[in-house]
């Protein structure tokens, strides 16, 4: 991907006009090529398809992006609902999407690759894994012979059962340690693999939808066979539900509480590692890519660990098991990115207030120096070490600050390995793309400066 290079006498100038940020990499340093770090423009596709459902449009768009200096495109086709965006022989494709046809005859992941290489960018599939809508028109799997796959979930008011919109309308988790919805899941991915010109795969909600679940007979029995003894009352002896004053619940944690967090996290260990050997038996150059929250110290919640395996988190977490760092995933990712997702850039932005904050995935409030841009990267780099990361921002939290917007960009590069922006249907609704390719040339030249003084 070519890159504009601002050199120092003509900084001013060059971002002084238009930010079409193409470049000549003649004029980059040759040892790290700052501008070549992964830049990741993100496209959902349930928000961009209205769009995108026209290729010249689409070409249009993603050539802006390119221009800013993206140089990788991940294209949405398998949302949280059970239909597909690709050619699939295995899950139903969509007919329809907000009023927009999909025509028989458009192969739009082919077609996005296509136009991502016009524009020397690397083009990754994204997958939503063991979430499956469940409107039957929309072809939710959970409402026919599959239901039994639906997670279990453990309420506060001491009852276990099913929920059908659990993380909104239409939506529904399955239990990821049925080896069938394993099974099924890597299907659709290998699926893509095979059957696209793809320079990798990004996977995302490859988690349990939240302490909640999974709360079966399935995942008791499982449990019990893990930790080799069984588990007299259950589920008060993994945790329970105690309702604070406020009115919200907080957990009581029983007996095998951090058993329960460990077995979890080796249940999405196992599902990763053994997808990736089947993606690198099919084509081993495919990446693997993933998505998480940033926020660890909460995250185990939802049965993952993103941290290397270098890190053990028993040495700082009363809920990690020293078994725990056993199923760390990070070294199975050949591209990991993280979500910095919040208003506060730097650490004392979120200082000048409670810095109290609930992230997507959180039963509770947190607190913590991770819970800004600056401090999430930080933190990352202290789990991760050496293991490259590519902090990730959601730009609808940006909408009434662009200086804010333009800061988070430069501190996600500058502070991360690359960068992630979520999503491509925001930056075209405000019109960002100038201000877009003004912070990433400003971060960009910034960090060639320094480089240029050690």
């Amino acid at each position: 991907m070519k890159r504009l290079i601002l050199m120092a006498a003509g900084a001013a100038m060059a971002l002084a006009g238009v930010y079409s940020c193409k470049a000549d990499k003649a004029t980059a340093d040759e040892e790290l090529r700052i501008e070549d770090r992964p830049k990741i423009m993100w496209l959902d596709f349930s928000a961009n398809w209205t769009k995108f459902s026209n290729p010249d449009t689409a070409r249009y768009y993603i050539k802006k992006a390119a221009d800013c200096g993206f140089n990788h495109l991940v294209v949405d086709v398998k949302a949280t609902k059970s239909v597909v965006a690709y050619n699939s022989d295995i899950a139903p494709r969509i007919k329809s999407w907000k009023g927009i046809d999909f025509p028989e005859n458009y192969d739009y992941l082919d077609t996005m690759i296509a136009i991502g290489r016009e524009n020397g960018m690397k083009v990754l599939a994204s997958l939503n894994m063991f979430c499956e809508g469940t409107n039957e028109e929309e072809g939710g799997i959970l409402n026919g012979d599959h239901k039994a796959w639906e997670t279990e979930y453990y309420f506060t008011d001491g009852t276990i059962g099913r929920a059908d919109a659990a993380e909104g309308p239409g939506t529904a988790f399955m239990n990821p340690a049925l080896p069938e919805v394993q099974d099924y899941e890597r299907s659709l991915v290998l699926e893509v693999v095979r059957k696209y010109d793809l320079d990798g795969v990004m996977l995302d909600r490859g988690r349990y939808e939240g302490m909640g679940s999974d709360f079966s007979q399935y995942s008791k029995n499982k449990f019990e066979e893990y930790i080799g003894e069984s588990v007299e009352n259950f589920p008060q002896d993994i945790f329970e539900w105690v309702k604070k004053d406020d009115g919200s619940f907080t957990r009581k944690p029983g007996k095998w509480y951090n058993k329960w967090i460990e077995w979890r996290a080796s249940v999405i260990y196992d599902f990763f590692k053994t997808t990736r050997e089947a993606i690198k038996a099919e084509k081993p150059d495919m990446m693997l890519g993933n998505y998480t929250g940033a926020w660890y110290p909460s995250y185990y919640e939802v049965g993952v660990n993103w941290a290397s395996k270098d890190y053990d988190p028993s040495k700082d977490f009363d809920w990690a098991t020293p078994e725990y760092k056993n199923y760390a995933l990070n070294e199975l990712f050949d591209l990991y990115t993280n979500g910095n997702y919040y208003v506060d850039v730097t650490l004392d932005e979120l200082h000048s207030h409670d810095g109290r904050v609930k992230n997507e995935t959180d039963s509770e409030y947190s607190v913590g120096d991770h819970l800004c841009v600056e401090g999430a990267c930080d933190y990352s780099r202290k789990l991760l070490g050496d293991r490259p990361f590519y902090g990730g921002m959601y730009v609808e939290q940006y909408y009434g600050d662009p200086d804010r917007f333009q800061r988070a960009v430069k501190m996600n590069l500058k502070k991360s390995d690359g960068f992630m922006l979520f999503d491509m249907c925001h930056i075209i609704y405000k019109d960002w793309f100038d201000i877009l390719g003004k912070a990433i040339a400003e971060a960009e030249e910034e960090m060639r400066q320094e480089q240029a003084a050690k």
